[in-house]
């Protein structure tokens, strides 16, 4: 058994915060000789993922979301959701799946309540403090759920949970030197660098709070790394022209190493694929948590990094003009605070999750 190559569905649809995760612990298993089907949903951004990814074989579920228990919509929910289902049993007698592993989201419920079917040892990760709806759910059908964060371990019953961390993406790649990372983006090494960014969702609330504050960064030695989401990056652009504020502004960038490494500070979403990342790389950060996040579980992330003194949080609704960029120079231009908080970074989630998953997945098969 210790030399068996498994077969693995891993569930890991819907969002980036789900999909590259899971895509992470995929490569992982892949490195070992087992087999990974990725089950995802028929949304954009995971077919456009999965072309980079060819190496993998994957199945698509219909795309659901949980409406209110009392909506119209919950029966066409449960009809969706037991078409997943249907479909999850027809692929595992096909793949013949010696373990299931959903990353979250409802495109992890129908695999796993399917493997509850059939008798196949499950888990469900969750990366965030407060776990989402599916995950509550799904949490009752596995063998244990995977935390991101061990205080999430409190949201589950008890002896429910293994710590493993999130998963980082292996595309995200590695540091590398910071005067060859701004070269790329044509910045001066001089300078402190702030690199913004917003997530999958609600940039445009950070993107506006940088617009407002563009004119009194420009008084100091700072520059910009922006990544502004899809439809504000001409608008940044000339916002930063207009105020004289040195930037690179791109809607994305595909080599996040660059950007990371190339950085003094981060301002960004609390999202826990965002957070990894930033832990990652090791870096101070300011998080500007998604207002409209479900349970307002972007505040709790964030929550976690400013007690342990990597982070520092502006709520958007509380935030003033002055106060953000006061909060920025500050921060950037006291190199003693950035190297702390850099440090407590390193120091908040292990670096090797997907190892720490793919462990819990064979031990699971070999028991």
């Amino acid at each position: 058994m210790e030399n068996k190559s498994l077969k693995v569905a891993v569930a890991c649809g819907g969002t980036g915060g789900h999909l590259f995760p899971g895509l992470a612990v995929a490569q992982e298993l892949r490195s070992r000789g087992h087999e990974a089907l990725l089950i995802v949903s028929e949304k954009a951004i995971d077919a456009t993922a999965l072309k980079a990814h060819p190496e993998f074989r994957a199945a698509k579920l219909p795309s659901i979301g949980m409406p209110s228990l009392v909506s119209p919509a919950f029966i066409r929910f449960l009809r969706r959701l037991w078409e997943s289902i249907s479909i999850c049993r027809h692929l595992y007698k096909k793949f013949r799946p010696d373990v299931v592993l959903g990353m979250g989201g409802f495109t992890s419920t129908a695999p796993i309540l399917a493997a509850r079917w059939g008798r196949i040892p499950s888990f469900v990760h969750e990366s965030n403090a407060i776990p989402g709806k599916a995950n509550r759910f799904s949490a009752r059908f596995t063998t244990n759920v995977l935390v991101g964060f061990e205080e999430t371990a409190e949201q589950f019953r008890a002896g429910e949970c293994i710590f493993t961390g999130t998963p980082v993406r292996e595309a995200i790649g590695k540091k590398i030197p910071r005067e060859q990372a701004l070269a790329t983006f044509k910045l001066d090494p001089e300078k402190k660098t702030i690199f913004v960014m917003g997530g999958s969702q609600g940039a445009s609330g950070i993107n506006q709070l940088l617009f407002r504050i563009a004119g009194i960064l420009a008084q100091m030695p700072l520059q910009l790394i922006h990544l502004t989401g899809d439809r504000d990056d001409q608008l940044a652009a000339a916002n930063y022209m207009r105020d004289s504020l040195p930037a690179y502004v791109a809607a994305f960038h595909d080599r996040m190493e660059e950007a990371y490494s190339a950085a003094d500070l981060v301002v960004s979403r609390a999202g826990a694929s965002s957070l990894n990342e930033i832990a990652y790389f090791g870096l101070p950060s300011v998080l500007v948590p998604y207002p409209f996040a479900a349970d307002n579980h972007q505040e709790a992330n964030a929550k976690i990094f400013v007690d342990r003194g990597a982070s520092e949080m502006m709520v958007e609704s509380e935030s003033t003009t002055e106060g953000f960029a006061r909060l920025l120079s500050n921060l950037v231009c006291d190199e003693t605070r950035c190297r702390k908080m850099a440090a407590a970074a390193l120091r908040i989630l292990p670096r090797d999750a997907a190892v720490r998953v793919a462990d819990i997945l064979e031990r699971s098969v070999r028991r």
